[in-house]
């Protein structure tokens, strides 16, 4: 049972890894043709900036490996201070911004991870605002084409000069 679940979900990430790819071509083409007016080219937004910061924030959690010491000595060529990690333990068990030092110096978590995942967190709460946005206009009009043709007394057009 416990495969059929991992698979359920691996299958569903490989599902948006691909859904992303495509929303990489879509997106600039997007901008050059106007569909960034329509919510879908949104909800492409959305779910590639969601997606690469989930990578980002996945890299950046997972730079130690299981045994830092060993990733810093051997991966990376650098000291192993073991009396600095002990004495700043609780910067490196946070979920942001993520940090996993060696020593005082050198980091483990790349330069580029907690940027990256501010980024995409902005460009999710954009998609999000702006796709909200959408949706209140679309209930908005849809509401006000219902409540005003009553009380406006607007014929409907015929069915002749219907177009």
């Amino acid at each position: 049972m416990e495969a059929i679940g991992v698979l359920a979900v691996s299958g569903l990430l490989v599902a948006w890894l691909l859904w992303s790819l495509w929303n990489l071509y879509r997106i600039p083409v997007g901008l050059r043709d106007g569909s960034w007016q329509r919510p879908l080219w949104w909800a492409r937004l959305w779910s590639l900036a969601l997606f690469v910061g989930c990578v980002a924030w996945v890299r950046g959690a997972l730079s130690g490996a299981f045994d830092v010491g060993e990733a810093c000595e051997y991966a990376h060529h650098q000291t192993y201070d073991s009396t600095y990690r002990a004495a700043h333990i609780e910067e490196f068990n946070g979920l942001f911004p993520l940090s996993n030092k060696c020593n005082a110096h050198y980091d483990l978590v790349p330069a580029w991870v907690n940027p990256t995942i501010v980024n995409c967190a902005a460009f999710v709460l954009l998609a999000t605002g702006v796709l909200l946005w959408f949706g209140v206009t679309r209930l908005a009009d849809r509401g006000v084409s219902r409540t005003a043709e009553p009380r406006l007394g607007l014929a409907a057009p015929s069915p002749v000069t219907r177009r």
